[in-house]
C-alpha cells in the first residue's frame, strides 16, 4: 500500500506571511492540528502544528510544563478557547514553523512512512509530486489503513528517466565541383600551387559548418546534463536517510577527525532539490533550511535532533557554478568552526 492509497489529498495549507492568529483560526475552522507552509510555487518550507502555536516556557532550558501537549488527539478540532489564549503577536507562519520538512512520493511504502514518522517523532508527512503537495499522510491515516483490509490499488507505474538523443552525423560540408571552361581537368598540384579554384566561400561555409557542429554539440550536452539533474532529484526526492546510513555517516565523519579533517560532507545534490534552486544558501540567508527537500531536509533533522545540542554546526555550500549560476550543493557537519549554526 503506498502514500496515494491512504493519504488526504484535500490539503489545507497556508502562506509564509500569513498570523499565527490566523493559522489557529484556519486549524480550528478545519478540524485540523497541523498546517503545510507552502512557498509562492506551491512547494513545502515548513509545517505549524498545534504546538508551535502555543509558547514554549522561559527560559528555555525550563522542563516543559505543558507535557499534555503530547496527548493532544491527532485530527481533533481545536478547542475555542485555545483561540482566546492567543497572545495578540505580529508573528506570521514563518516565524514558527518547523523546517526543513520531511515529505514523501506519491508512491512511498506506507511501512516506510511509518519508519519516518517514528524515526522524526513527527505526526504527519506531507506527500509531493512535482515539487507540490498533493496530500498529508498522518499517523491516523496508517492506523485506517492497517485496520482497512480492503485491497491496496494499483501501484503508479514508476517514472522512467530518458537519455536525450544523439546528435545525428553531420555531412561532409564541402560539395564544390569546378571544372575548366574547357572541360579538361587540371592536376591537382596544379591547383593547389595557384589556388585558380579556391574560393573564400568555401572556407567561410567549412568554418561556418565547424562552429554549428560545436553548438549543437555543446546544446547536447547542457540537455543531457540538465536532464541527468532532474532524474537526480527525483531519486533524491524518493530517498529517506535510515538509521544505518545515518550511523555510517557519522563513522566516517569520526574518521575525517581522526585524521585532522574539521569538517565532514554529508551529502552532495543538485541546488534543485532546494524550492528556490540554491539561492538563499548562495547568498547565504539564514532561512536557508526551509528550502532544503528530500534527503538533504532529512540530514538537517537528524543534524538538528541528534547532533546540534553536542556543539556541531551544520553549513550549506554552493560547490560549483556551471553557467553562473549554483550547481550542486554540499552539507557539511563542521565540529571546528568559528561560525553559528
Amino acid at each position: 500500500m503506498k502514500a496515494f492509497d491512504v493519504m488526504t489529498a484535500d490539503v489545507v495549507s497556508v502562506r509564509p506571511d500569513v498570523s499565527i492568529k490566523d493559522v489557529a483560526k484556519i486549524l480550528l475552522k478545519s478540524g485540523i492540528s497541523a498546517v503545510p507552509v507552502v512557498d509562492e510555487n506551491g512547494s513545502p518550507i515548513g509545517m505549524v502544528s498545534e504546538g508551535d502555536l502555543i509558547p514554549r516556557p522561559e527560559p528555555e532550558g525550563e522542563a516543559r510544563r505543558d507535557w499534555w501537549l503530547a496527548l493532544l488527539a491527532e485530527g481533533e478540532a481545536l478547542n475555542p478557547d485555545f483561540l482566546a489564549n492567543l497572545k495578540t503577536s505580529n508573528r506570521m507562519a514563518s516565524d514558527i514553523m518547523s523546517s526543513p520538512v520531511v515529505s514523501v512520493a506519491p508512491d512511498a511504502d506506507i511501512g516506510e512512512i511509518a519508519r519516518l514518522l517514528a524515526n522524526y517523532r513527527i505526526k504527519r508527512v506531507p506527500v509531493v509530486h512535482d515539487g507540490h503537495v498533493v496530500g498529508i499522510v498522518s499517523r491516523a491515516d496508517l492506523l485506517r489503513a492497517l485496520a482497512d483490509q480492503s485491497p491496496a490499488q494499483a501501484p503508479v507505474t514508476d517514472r522512467g528517466y530518458f537519455a536525450g538523443a544523439i546528435a545525428a552525423l553531420d555531412q561532409h560540408f564541402l560539395h564544390t565541383k569546378h571544372a575548366k571552361p574547357t572541360g579538361e581537368q587540371s592536376p591537382p598540384q596544379h591547383r593547389e600551387a595557384h589556388g585558380d579554384h579556391l574560393q573564400i566561400a568555401d572556407f567561410r561555409r567549412a568554418m561556418t559548418a565547424f562552429e554549428d557542429r560545436g553548438k549543437r554539440q555543446r546544446e547536447e550536452a547542457h540537455r543531457a546534463a540538465a536532464e541527468h539533474r532532474q532524474h537526480q532529484v527525483t531519486e533524491l526526492l524518493g530517498e529517506h536517510v535510515s538509521d544505518e546510513r545515518w550511523q555510517a555517516l557519522l563513522r566516517q565523519a569520526r574518521q575525517a577527525a581522526e585524521h585532522g579533517e574539521k569538517e565532514f560532507l554529508l551529502l552532495r545534490f543538485p541546488s534543485q532539490l532546494c524550492t528556490d534552486g540554491g539561492r538563499l544558501i548562495n547568498v547565504p540567508d539564514p532561512n536557508w533550511p526551509a528550502t532544503l527537500q528530500g534527503e538533504a531536509a532529512e540530514i538537517y533533522v537528524r543534524w538538528q535532533a541528534d547532533l546540534k545540542p553536542g556543539g556541531f554546526h551544520l553549513v550549506a555550500r554552493v560547490l560549483e557554478f556551471p553557467d553562473g549560476i549554483p550547481g550542486d550543493i554540499g552539507l557539511f557537519l563542521v565540529w571546528e568552526t568559528e561560525l553559528s549554526s
